[in-house]
């Protein structure tokens, strides 16, 4: 089969969309099989959670960069291009490598569905084209987002040198379970007999849940919660700055750039997840792990475009990703008028985020995001009229840009939420005709 160009392999890879997404292990390990296991001798920090994974991942990846490893990142869902989702050392895969890859794994599902008949899905192709393209890069460390869930996750066929699982709460309900504990087994599923887990602040119920499988595997657990200290002694819209002890390691005026008292939990998450690789070989001195911190950006993250109107973009999607979006606001935009522009997906739990973000705004625009699950644009409207005294629905997410910036002052705020799939585009639009 001859190469395809990069648009050819990305209407394929979109087509698998038709397969939907299935839990289950046996397709990608197949693809992977026919591919010669290029999974394989990659040392891997594999990371799950529902809130801050992404976060965690791109703290992690970015420390060990800094201390000169060559390093590997691999995460999902992506902003605006597929070639987001594949990094070295914070430079995305080129289009033309993507679409060779792509190639090379279309050849192996075709195998695979005529063997089993099966076809993978499309995370699961961009998942062993990830393990291709880091397989030839010849990486020393591959940072490893989980997608969904962990234990049936297509990622979840390495033995990391360390698991990490990052905040736990209710997203995906359908698939994972409807409650905690039901979802903290899924995502524990990532722990391998005997290796380390880091876990992140948790509440109790997640807890207990990762402890007894670290248990039964008979992994070392290490709590965040137990081993970490944290001071924050500065916020503001540019930086984060906080003291840190770990044991007998003692770190002062460590800088973050990613905004939110959450965002503090992450670095602390990916900080003893560094220190257990330390433990296992890793060299990563404490000036490495400050400019890798500092150094961490990750977009639509609580993220300031702009500052008169100040414009936040955020892809908050759930419960706790909303509810921590809206004390962030609070801290750090007290007493601002804001102008909401909002998308949300019709299978998230829709009326507990507004409820978070609703009392947030003045105004607001909903739009629709970039995606065939979108939530019903009056549905939505009806939602945020409970708490927002002007409300406007405007499909179009060009158009809704331009309206919500209309309709803020140079002293207001105007926050971009409620989804990855708004706020990839919206963000894309923003930086283009408004900043």
């Amino acid at each position: 089969m001859l190469n395809l160009e990069y648009s050819e392999a990305l209407a394929w890879l979109e087509s698998l969309g038709r397969f939907g997404s299935r839990p289950g292990l046996q397709r990608i390990q197949a693809l992977l099989e026919v591919l010669g296991h290029p999974e394989q001798g990659l040392e891997v920090v594999h990371v799950a959670g529902t809130n801050g994974k992404g976060s965690v991942c791109a703290y992690i990846s970015s420390i060990l960069a800094a201390a000169g490893y060559r390093t590997g990142l691999y995460t999902s869902p992506h902003l605006v291009s597929y070639t987001e989702r594949l990094q070295v050392n914070g430079q995305e895969v080129p289009e033309p490598v993507l679409a060779r890859l792509l190639t090379q794994v279309r050849q192996a599902a075709e195998r695979v569905t005529t063997d089993t008949g099966e076809h993978p899905t499309e995370f699961e192709v961009l998942t062993a084209a990830a393990f291709l393209y880091f397989n030839v890069q010849k990486v020393d460390y591959l940072v490893l987002e989980v997608g969904l869930g962990g234990r049936l996750d297509a990622t979840n066929v390495v033995f990391p040198q360390v698991a990490v699982i990052s905040n736990i709460s209710h997203d995906h309900v359908g698939v994972l379970g409807t409650s905690i504990a039901a979802i903290a087994r899924e995502k524990a599923g990532i722990i391998k007999p005997g290796r380390p887990v880091v876990m992140a602040p948790q509440e109790e119920e997640a807890a207990q849940v990762i402890v007894a499988v670290a248990k039964e595997w008979g992994s070392p657990l290490l709590s965040v919660r137990e081993r970490v200290a944290l001071h924050l002694v500065e916020e503001s819209l540019q930086k984060q700055r906080f003291h840190l002890q770990l044991g007998e390691a003692s770190y002062q005026d460590v800088v973050i750039h990613l905004l939110g008292r959450h965002q503090l939990d992450n670095a602390a998450t990916a900080i003893l997840a560094i220190d257990v690789l330390c433990s296992l070989g890793a060299e990563v001195k404490p000036d490495a792990l400050y400019q890798g911190l500092a150094a961490t950006r990750w977009p639509a993250r609580f993220e300031v475009m702009s500052s008169r109107p100040v414009v936040i973009v955020d892809g908050a999607h759930n419960l706790a990703g909303a509810q921590a979006l809206a004390r962030a606001v609070r801290d750090y935009l007290p007493g601002r008028r804001v102008v909401l522009l909002i998308g949300v997906l019709a299978d998230k739990d829709v009326s507990s985020i507004l409820r978070e973000l609703g009392p947030l705004g003045q105004a607001a625009v909903v739009t629709r995001p970039d995606s065939p699950r979108a939530a019903d644009l009056e549905s939505v409207a009806d939602g945020l009229s409970v708490y927002v005294p002007h409300v406007v629905v405007e499909p179009d997410v060009r158009r809704a840009v331009d309206r919500a910036l209309a309709l803020a002052c140079r002293d207001d705020v105007v926050l971009v939420c409620g989804s990855l799939y708004l706020v990839g585009w919206a963000r894309k639009y923003i930086g283009r005709t408004h900043i």
